[in-house]
């Protein structure tokens, strides 16, 4: 069980440390109708996160169960083959960072969050928590780590629930801590959102290479 969970704990914290949904999230509480979008994005992120490793804790379920001191290839393979995208991506984005003396460009669906409904904020979390190419890749190694761990069920949903926690925690501790107190937490809401828009393709771009080399070091040792 240690195992597992030192296993997923860096997928998780990928998903956590994503500047873009943090930023989302600190943009809807800057919004006229703060409250109302930003429970809904907190639900969707959350949700989002829960069915991308679900879904691949369960795909996982169809790798060939082996002997636990043999080599196991496929879960090798999966293993380089995700290290290996999560660099491509680490290079991709250290390519978009910017140079000296630019700014950051702000995705164009960012200006659409002033009038964006809750429904629409609660899809826009889903989708970047389960379909953003970036998180998708990590919740694939949490789900992985998880359905072939050979964990009895409710030990994998525990893995799923502190994976859960972990990769949501930097979405939602601010929006609960601004729903207690608003009024405390604009200023430095709006600090961290120009800190993590500057930044956002260095820290990506670490992220990635280090966990990309993490996986491509497992899946090597499971030859």
């Amino acid at each position: 069980m240690n195992g597992v969970i030192g296993d997923i704990l860096p997928s998780a914290l990928g998903i956590a440390i994503s500047p873009i949904p943090i930023i989302a999230a600190i943009l809807m509480l800057l919004s006229p109708k703060a409250r109302g979008t930003s429970v809904g994005f907190m639900v969707g992120w959350i949700l989002g996160i829960v069915v991308a490793v679900v879904v691949f804790t369960l795909l996982s379920a169809i790798i060939p169960a082996a002997d636990p001191s043999a080599s196991k290839p496929v879960a090798g393979v999966i293993k380089i083959l995700l290290g290996l995208g999560l660099l491509l991506l680490a290079w991709s984005q250290w390519r978009k960072r910017p140079h000296a003396g630019e700014a950051a460009a702000t995705p164009k669906w960012m200006s659409a969050i002033d009038t964006m409904k809750p429904v629409a904020a609660l899809g826009l979390g889903f989708l970047l928590a389960a379909v953003n190419p970036k998180n998708l890749l990590m919740a694939v190694a949490g789900g992985l780590a998880i359905g072939a761990s050979g964990l009895q069920a409710w030990q994998q949903t525990i893995a799923i629930v502190i994976f859960v926690l972990v990769a949501a925690c930097t979405v939602v501790v601010p929006i609960v801590a601004y729903l207690i107190a608003a009024k405390r937490m604009a200023g430095p809401l709006d600090a961290l959102r120009g800190w993590l828009l500057a930044n956002n393709a260095t820290i990506m771009t670490v992220l990635l290479l280090v966990i990309g080399v993490v996986l491509i070091g497992k899946g090597i040792a499971s030859f």
